[in-house]
């Protein structure tokens, strides 16, 4: 039996979500969207055999926000030109059920499907930002509830577009004139509570089936879709214990769900702190605590609730009772923030300082994170990571000296055994829903629309 091995993705974020990251000299001003600079790191991710690169996204920015979310490229046209830069890594990006159409959403990533041969992923999200909603002709954000039903039918009718054709559906036969075998292409024809959907989508399969589904929620509505849809999922968690509990709950939700669990890998997004020693290492860290500017540290920590001005509260009071705020937006994180504060008791500057600058469990020689690493793989919180990519002498130290390690230890490839995002994740081609099953291609769960 081939031993359980990590999977890594690589977050490329330009200048950076925190505040302060852009000014690092090794990152350019507009390194968000230069396409060289995304295609340097993404030849970086896929030389060191990185399972994918990710790409966040949200549809809506205040003049407060993170240098990168102020200024960034589209996504799926940024993962297109990056298909054409690389090989063998797989290609991720975030787009929203809330404030999109299932056909073009479905048509887009079928492209880059299309395009990288297999290399495509889909990170589902159900925007938590309120004021995305002016920006598609709404004057109220759609409830967190409705979000999360709308998100599961989406998801559906997205995967039945994509098995529009079955594999064989093109014959291409020049001497009989006969392109398509009409008999192997399908309508949808959806009638749901919120989308109304004929096809058949104008694009085939790729080589690894359908694009792999990921997901991010941490709200109890957000592990019940990942529990129905994900592939894998990027887990908003930055502590053992917490990372344990979420994997455990996950896994359980997957097999009540009629899913095999295997089938589901959960990936903490992590910013590794690498130096020669543990203490050098540790120096860095509380220098970077230090250099962190509390007002911008209190934007950031009001994203979550939606932008809500903490200024206005005593810094050095209890972090006040924000009641439901956040209910409707993250919900996941918001909950989370107001629960730490809560727990260990602390101040607003305190949970500003705490929430403002990337926490990361990982601080240390490459021997320390190395062993960190393994620890929350062997006992049960992970299936691996998303490694955030910032200055890139600090990723190529995680690269060049972590990755050794783990590959010494049999807990990484050496090289890349597949050309599609399924093969590296160790995921099975889903079954054309129209085709008789074949015994030897196992069929993929598919999302399920759930009641209110």
């Amino acid at each position: 039996m081939t031993q359980r091995q990590l999977h890594f993705g690589a977050i490329l974020t330009g200048v950076g979500t925190s505040q302060q990251e852009w000014l690092n000299p090794e990152i350019p001003g507009n390194a968000s969207i230069d396409i060289d600079w995304y295609k340097q790191q993404a030849r970086a991710a896929e030389a060191a055999r990185f399972d994918f690169v990710f790409i966040v996204d949200s549809p809506y920015i205040t003049p407060e926000s993170a240098p990168h979310f102020l200024n960034r490229l589209e996504p799926l046209t940024l993962l297109s030109a990056l298909a054409g830069a690389t090989e063998r890594i797989g290609l991720v990006a975030t787009l929203t059920t809330s404030y999109t159409e299932p056909f073009n959403v479905a048509r887009q990533f079928a492209s880059l499907d299309q395009i990288s041969h297999g290399r495509a992923g889909w990170n589902v999200v159900t925007t938590g930002l309120e004021g995305a909603a002016g920006n598609f002709g709404r004057e109220q954000h759609i409830d967190h509830g409705e979000r999360y039903r709308r998100a599961h039918e989406h998801v559906a009718v997205v995967q039945g577009l994509w098995d529009s054709y079955e594999d064989d559906a093109f014959p291409r036969d020049k001497a009989s004139r006969r392109f398509l075998d009409p008999a192997k292409q399908h309508r949808l024809d959806h009638q749901g509570e919120f989308f109304s959907v004929t096809g058949p989508l104008n694009i085939s399969r790729s080589p690894q089936g359908q694009p792999v589904i990921f997901q991010a929620g941490v709200s109890e509505s957000g592990r019940g879709l990942a529990a129905a849809i994900a592939e894998g999922i990027f887990a908003g968690v930055d502590n053992f214990e917490d990372a344990r509990e979420y994997y455990a709950d996950i896994k359980r939700r997957t097999a009540e769900a009629g899913r095999n669990p295997d089938h589901v890998l959960l990936f903490p997004g992590i910013e590794p702190i690498i130096a020669d020693t543990d203490e050098q290492a540790q120096a860095i860290e509380r220098e970077r605590k230090g250099e962190l500017d509390l007002h911008k540290a209190l934007v950031q920590l009001g994203r979550p609730f939606n932008y809500h001005d903490f200024s206005q509260y005593e810094l050095d009071a209890p972090f006040p009772d924000l009641g439901d705020l956040g209910s409707n937006g993250y919900r996941g994180h918001a909950e989370r923030i107001k629960r730490v504060a809560r727990e260990q008791h602390l101040t607003l500057r305190q949970t500003a300082l705490r929430f403002g600058q990337p926490y990361s469990s990982f601080v240390g020689s490459p021997l320390t994170v190395a062993n960190e690493i393994e620890r929350w793989f062997r006992e049960g919180a992970v299936d691996g990571f998303n490694i955030h990519v910032g200055a890139p002498s600090e990723f190529a130290r995680f690269t060049d000296e972590v990755l050794p390690i783990l590959r010494e230890r049999g807990l990484f490839r050496a090289d890349y055994t597949a050309r599609t995002l399924r093969g590296h994740l160790g995921l099975p081609v889903p079954g054309n829903r129209h085709t008789a099953k074949d015994a030897s291609i196992q069929q993929a769960p598919r999302a399920q629309a759930v009641p209110a």
